[in-house]
C-alpha cells in the first residue's frame, strides 16, 4: 500500500519517548529508523488482524473468517504505578455482518470484549460498549462500535495494548451473540503507555511542643510514621554530631511515640529520631530546630549575642524532561547517542549522611518488539560546587539496565552536604535490523 507524502514524512520522523515525573527522563531520537512503504504502524494507530466470527446457530451459516480493523486509545499515556487508566477499544470495521436477511433496527447491539496487555504488565482489560447502533440492513455489515474499560498500573515500564476478542450481542426478537476471536493472538499493538514508579514517601515526622528552652528543660517530642513496635532513639544534635541529650522509646502499633527529652547541652541546635543503632536518613526524621536558651547571666556592661543555623533538605532538579538521541538507519543500526539532562542535587541537611543517585531503565518497546534495557549505557560525570563539605563521585561507565546503576554519589562523613551537578553521555545500541518505528523506554532516577 503506497503512502501519501504527508504520511510518508511522518513515518520518517521517529521519536523514542519516555515519561518524566519526579525522577524519570524522556528519551527521544529524531530521524531514527528509516521506514519503507508498508511498514508497521506506530503506537496509538489503527491495526488490522485476522478474526473468526461465529454467527448464531439460528443463522445456519458456518464461521466467518475475515479481517477486523480496530484502534486502542487511553486517557493517560504516562501513568504512575497505582494509577487507573481508562481504555477505549474501537472496532472501526468488524469482521462480522448481519447473518440474516432480516433488517435490524437501531439500538439493539451491545458489544463487549477484551484488550490484551503486554510488555511491563500482562493480563487483559474487560471492555463493554453501550447498547447503541444505527439500523443494519439484512446481510449488511455491522457498524463501527466502541467499548471502554479500566486497568490499574502495577509495574513501571512500557505497557502495550492490543485488541482482543470481542462479541456482538443483539436483542431483537431473541437474544443472540456473534463472538469474534483473534485467529493469531496477540493482535498487533495499537497503543503503548509508559508507566513510571510512584516514589515511596518517607512518612516519618517529628513535632516539638516548644522550639526553645533553658538548659535542663524537657521538651515533648512527638513522632509519627515510624515502624510499629520498634525502638527509636531520640537525641539532640549539634550540626552533624549528636549531643549527650538522648533517650530511647518504643513506638506503638501505629508507629507513633511521645518522648519527654531533657535537653541539657547548650550546643544542641536540633532534635532527631531514628530507628536502628545509628542515624540513617532513610529510617529517621528531623532535625527539628531547637534552641537552648543560655540563662547564664551576662557580665556587667555586656550583651550576649546568639544565632542558629537551620537544617534543610536533600533534593534534586532536572534541566528539562526530554533527551534527543541521534538517528540510526534500518539495516545498519548502531549507537543512538545523546546527553542526560543535567541533574542538580542539593544536600542542605547538614548531617553525617551522604547520598546516592541511581537510575534504571525499561526495555525500549515498539512495533518490532523490544530493544533490551541493557542496550542503554551511560558515562556519568559530576561536579561539586566550591565550598561544599562533600565531594561528588561519578558512577562507573556501563549499562544501565533494569536492575539499575549508580549515576553519582557522596560518602558519609562527620559533616556532609553541598550542591552538585550531575551529567551523563547516553548511548543506545540499536541492532542493525530492528523493525522501523517508535521505541519507548523509561529512565527513572532515584535520589536517596
Amino acid at each position: 500500500m503506497a503512502l501519501d507524502p504527508p504520511r510518508a514524512a511522518a513515518r520518517r520522523r521517529r521519536r523514542w519517548t519516555a515519561a518524566l515525573g519526579a525522577g524519570a527522563l524522556a528519551l527521544t531520537a529524531g530521524g531514527a529508523l528509516a521506514t519503507p512503504a508498508g511498514a508497521l504502524t506506530t503506537a496509538a494507530a489503527p491495526v488490522e488482524f485476522a478474526t473468526r466470527c461465529v454467527p448464531p446457530p439460528i443463522a445456519g451459516i458456518p464461521p466467518i473468517d475475515g479481517t477486523t480493523t480496530a484502534q486502542i486509545t487511553v486517557d493517560n499515556a504516562a501513568p504512575k504505578v497505582g494509577d487507573t487508566v481508562t481504555v477505549t477499544y474501537t472496532v472501526t470495521r468488524p469482521a462480522a455482518s448481519n447473518p440474516v436477511d432480516l433488517a435490524l433496527p437501531a439500538d439493539i447491539m451491545t458489544p463487549s470484549g477484551t484488550v490484551a496487555l503486554g510488555g511491563a504488565q500482562s493480563g487483559s482489560v474487560t471492555v463493554t460498549g453501550p447498547k447503541k447502533n444505527p439500523p443494519v440492513p439484512g446481510k449488511g455489515a455491522f457498524p463501527a462500535f466502541s467499548m471502554t474499560g479500566t486497568f490499574t498500573v502495577t509495574a513501571p515500564g512500557a505497557i502495550t495494548l492490543s485488541p482482543g476478542d470481542y462479541n456482538i450481542h443483539t436483542s431483537y426478537l431473541m437474544e443472540l451473540d456473534t463472538p469474534c476471536t483473534v485467529k493469531n493472538p496477540p493482535a498487533p499493538v495499537s497503543e503503548t503507555v509508559t508507566a513510571t514508579d510512584r516514589p515511596d514517601a518517607d512518612e516519618r515526622a517529628l513535632r516539638l511542643d516548644n522550639a526553645s528552652g533553658a538548659p535542663g528543660v524537657r521538651v515533648t517530642v512527638t513522632g509519627s510514621g515510624f515502624t510499629p513496635l520498634t525502638e527509636v532513639t531520640v537525641t539532640g544534635r549539634a550540626g552533624a554530631a549528636e549531643t549527650a541529650d538522648r533517650m530511647t522509646v518504643t513506638t506503638d502499633s501505629d508507629g507513633a511515640f511521645a518522648a519527654r527529652l531533657k535537653v541539657n547541652d547548650k550546643a544542641t541546635t536540633g532534635i532527631v529520631a531514628y530507628e536502628g543503632p545509628a542515624w540513617d536518613p532513610a529510617k529517621g526524621a528531623g532535625p527539628v530546630p531547637y534552641q537552648v536558651v543560655d540563662d547564664t547571666p551576662a557580665p556587667p556592661n555586656s550583651q550576649k549575642i546568639t544565632t542558629s543555623v537551620r537544617a534543610g533538605e536533600l533534593s534534586m532538579t532536572q534541566a528539562g524532561d526530554a533527551v534527543q538521541l541521534t538517528a540510526v538507519d534500518f539495516g545498519q543500526g548502531g549507537a543512538a547517542t545523546g546527553a542526560l539532562r543535567t541533574v542538580t542535587v542539593k544536600d542542605f541537611r547538614g548531617g553525617p549522611a551522604g547520598w546516592s543517585l541511581t537510575g534504571k531503565v525499561t526495555d525500549f518497546t515498539g512495533p518490532g518488539g523490544a530493544i533490551g534495557a541493557g542496550k542503554l549505557s551511560w558515562t556519568p560525570a559530576c561536579a561539586t560546587r566550591a565550598g561544599s563539605p562533600s565531594t561528588c563521585v561519578p558512577g562507573s561507565p556501563g549499562p544501565v539496565g533494569t536492575d539499575g546503576a549508580t549515576l553519582a554519589s557522596t560518602a558519609n562523613g562527620t559533616l556532609t552536604g553541598g550542591e552538585f551537578t550531575v551529567d551523563a553521555e547516553l548511548s543506545l545500541d540499536v541492532p542493525a535490523f530492528t523493525a522501523p518505528g517508535a521505541y519507548a523506554g523509561v529512565l527513572t532516577l532515584t535520589l536517596s
